[in-house]
């Protein structure tokens, strides 16, 4: 998948992907609720090619994401709270 995005152009319109470890239940959570009691380990949303929320169980990964994102030039970054997250579900349509 890597090379596939890395070597063609795209523009994304809307893509949720969901990431879960091997040999774990894999099921399409739609709530926050849902992503805390399953096996996902992290959601990915993203809109336009420009707009992206990241749901992350691992604090250092979200962390390095966080760092990773700043360092490369992507404006706006924050942390995602329970005053500041306006989703009521996982998904961008």
């Amino acid at each position: 998948m890597k090379e596939l995005l890395e070597n063609n152009e795209y523009y994304i319109i809307f893509a949720n992907f969901k990431a879960f470890l091997r040999e774990k239940d894999v099921i399409d959570v739609q709530t926050y609720e849902e992503f805390l009691n399953s096996d996902c380990q992290l959601v990915l949303l993203v809109v336009d090619s420009e707009y992206a929320t990241v749901y992350c169980k691992d604090q250092g990964k979200l962390e390095a994401l966080c760092h990773n994102a700043i360092s490369n030039g992507y404006e706006d970054v924050q942390y995602i709270t329970s005053e500041n997250d306006f989703r009521t579900r996982l998904s961008v349509w």
